[in-house]
Order: structure tokens, then C-alpha cells, then sequence
């Protein structure tokens, strides 16, 4: 063999171990799979129906779900469970007022000085729109509905409230109006206060917004969700800060040309996290708050885009359905064109592995997935169509 041929042949086999080498490299992490261990929620005191459950959270060292009853006539109640260690649960007293709030399916909760408040809606009416409902929980547990005029949340000008958050001041609900991005304030969870049209937050010639989820901040109130910009087809992923719930600052996030916007917001220590959708897969971007813990970012260059994982599948509405943190760990539950997923990282959002759910839940239809963490242990409430159960299993820890 000549030299140049020895040379030619040795060129080759280092590029073909390189390019093996790679793609070990960027093969995904190995699915984690958890032992999972089952919990069965008791049936709430009423006619009997099929479980439903649509949100969890972990409140002062307890664990909630909230959902509904639905009975075979497509009757639906609000109903909601409570548990101090993930597999013994016992169900709440609920206490509607009103007739919407009697067939209320309670959809997302919050916590706040170790109490809950929660948002619920049922369709109905002429034209079938969601009506909304708040509750609040009581001294004994148990949730009051919240009285409340029809346009608070509903009217012509009704698009969605999303998502509840407690924090330093008061509650804090996420959603929209047609006039775009809004939310609603109340220093109680019994009195909440519609903040629309403000400036930086609803649409704009320029922009129209959308409020997804809420999160408190060291000093004031965080809320994530989109613009999509004039003339384009795709959004922009945003949060918008304010100190009051009144006035707002907007922050665009290191964005692409695809279609992007941010679902749900999570503090993990020192770092807030928004995640959502980037395009066919899913996204999470960070910002460290510094050693004081203050919110107010005013640029996007302090916030990066930290990590893309999964695939949203085409044909149907993707997003972050729900995200928990603690000890270092992430998770996010999303759901896709195919089916909900849950998936973990450990560094901070960078990369992501999938995690074994304890049963396969296919995307579509009357089925949901949500996740919460409290004190080291994670809580998975799933609803496959058909019946509803919880499951809980040790965070992850990185071997």
C-alpha cells in the first residue's frame, strides 16, 4: 500500500468513527421510568358518573386534583380531592352558587398562604361559550364558588381566563379578551377585578397578544403567552411584568421564525422558566432573577433559549399542559399531535429525556395529563377518556 494511499484509508476511518461518535452524541437520553404507584380517588358524595380530572398542585405540603363528575346523560358537577402523601384522597366539599357553577369542570387550581383557588367552566348559553367560575377554599377545606357578574369573564368581548396564581399580593388569572391579552386581579380570590385593554399587554395595531399562564414574582406578577405580529401567520413567545397587576412591561424571548409562544411559567431556585411551543417541537427558555429575586426584566437578551425536545405532530393543537420543579429537576407534561408525554431534565432545561408514564394516553378527545412535585416525589393525574386515576412516583435524581 503507498504512503498516500495509507493516508487516503487512514482519512476515511477517522471520519467514519467521528461521525459515528456524533451520533452517539446527539441520540436522545434514555427514557427514565419510574415505579409508579397507583391511587384511586374516591367517588365525591352525589349521583354516580365517571371521574374527570383536568389539574394538580402542591399546596403547603398537601396534594390537590380538581376535575369533575360526569354522569352517563352528560351531566357534569365540580369535584375536587385532596391528599397529605399522593395515595390516600379524600374528596372536598364543594359549594356552588350558581347554575353554571353546579355543572362546573373545575380546570385549573393555584396556591397561595397554603389555600387554593380554583377556575372552572361548563359551555351553555345560546352560542355555547364557557362560562367561567371561581372558587375559593374555606377555613374547613372545602371550595365556595365565587359570585360574580356574567361579563367578568364572559360577554362578547369572552376568549379565556387559563391559568390562577397566588402570590404576594393577591391572585393573579391569566387569559384574553378580543381586545387581547388580560388578566384579572384579586387581593382575596373573592373579588376579582378584569384589567383589559392596558397598555404593553392587550393588542395593539402591531401586535395581537394572548396571556397563557401566571406566575408571582419577588416583586410583582409574571405572565406568559405570545403576539402575532401584523402580517405574519407565525407568533412571537413574550412574558409581560408588572408590580401591580395594572401597568405592564412586555419582554420578547429569543425568538425564531417559526411559530412560537410561551404556555406555562415555573421558578426553580433562582431561575424562571417559561416553556412552551417553538415550531414542530417544544421549547424552554430561562432567566435567573439574581440574589435579590427581582422580576423586572426589561430585555430579551436576559432571557436565553435553553432547550427543544419532543415533536408536536401536525394536525392539532400542541402545547405545555403542565410543569413542576424542585432539587434541580424540571418536568414538563405536553401533549401532541399523538399523545401526552412526560419528559424531565436535569440541567437546567438543556436537554431532555422522556419519562415513562404509568399508561399510555393518546392526545385528542376528552382526555388530559397534568404533573406536580412536593417534597421529592412527583404526582401524575391523568384522564384517558374513559375513566381517571393518579399515580406518584420519587422525582427523578440524576445518576
Amino acid at each position: 500500500m503507498s504512503v498516500r494511499r495509507g493516508v487516503a484509508v487512514l482519512g476515511v476511518v477517522v471520519t467514519l468513527l467521528a461521525g459515528c461518535r456524533s451520533a452517539r452524541d446527539e441520540s436522545p437520553p434514555e427514557p427514565v421510568r419510574p415505579r409508579w404507584q397507583a391511587s384511586d380517588l374516591p367517588a365525591p358524595p352525589g349521583a354516580p358518573g365517571r371521574l374527570v380530572v383536568r389539574d394538580a398542585a402542591a399546596c403547603a405540603g398537601r396534594w390537590y386534583v380538581v376535575g369533575a363528575v360526569a354522569g352517563p346523560d352528560g351531566s357534569t358537577r365540580p369535584a375536587a380531592w385532596r391528599s397529605t402523601d399522593g395515595r390516600s384522597w379524600s374528596p372536598l366539599p364543594l359549594h356552588p352558587i350558581s347554575y353554571y357553577g353546579e355543572r362546573a369542570i373545575l380546570y385549573a387550581v393555584g396556591c397561595h398562604e397554603g389555600r387554593v383557588a380554583v377556575i372552572g367552566a361548563r359551555a351553555g348559553g345560546a352560542h355555547g361559550n364557557p362560562r367561567v367560575r371561581t372558587w375559593r377554599q374555606d377555613a374547613d377545606g372545602g371550595l365556595t364558588e365565587v359570585p360574580a357578574e356574567f361579563e367578568l369573564y364572559g360577554g362578547p368581548d369572552a376568549v379565556s381566563a387559563s391559568r390562577i396564581a397566588g402570590g404576594g399580593d393577591g391572585w393573579l388569572i391569566a387569559g384574553a379578551r378580543t381586545g387581547g391579552a388580560s388578566v384579572w386581579h384579586s387581593p382575596d380570590a373573592a373579588d376579582f377585578q378584569l384589567v383589559d385593554q392596558a397598555p404593553a399587554l392587550a393588542s395593539e395595531p402591531a401586535l395581537t397578544t394572548l396571556a397563557t399562564d401566571a406566575l408571582a414574582a419577588a416583586d410583582g406578577w409574571l405572565v406568559s403567552g405570545a403576539g402575532r405580529p401584523a402580517g405574519r401567520a407565525d407568533r412571537d413567545p413574550f412574558v409581560w411584568f408588572s408590580e401591580d397587576a395594572r401597568a405592564w412591561t412586555r419582554v420578547a424571548l429569543p425568538a425564531t421564525g417559526e411559530d412560537e409562544v410561551v404556555q406555562r411559567l415555573l421558578r426553580v431556585g433562582s431561575v424562571v422558566y417559561a416553556l412552551g411551543v417553538r415550531g414542530s417541537a417544544f421549547q424552554a427558555w430561562a432567566r435567573e432573577t439574581g440574589a435579590a429575586g427581582a422580576d423586572a426584566a426589561t430585555t430579551a437578551g436576559e432571557w436565553r433559549a435553553v432547550g427543544r425536545f419532543g415533536a408536536t405532530g401536525t394536525g392539532a393543537v400542541a402545547g405545555v399542559e403542565a410543569v413542576a420543579g424542585g432539587g434541580g429537576e424540571l418536568l414538563a407534561m405536553t401533549v401532541g399531535a399523538r399523545d401526552h408525554q412526560l419528559w424531565r431534565s436535569a440541567d437546567g432545561g438543556t436537554t431532555w429525556a422522556s419519562v415513562t408514564l404509568p399508561i399510555d394516553v393518546s392526545a385528542g378527545g376528552d382526555t388530559s395529563a397534568t404533573v406536580a412535585v412536593l417534597d421529592g416525589r412527583m404526582l401524575v393525574a391523568i384522564d384517558g377518556g374513559t375513566a381517571a386515576a393518579v399515580w406518584s412516583a420519587p422525582v427523578p435524581t440524576t445518576r
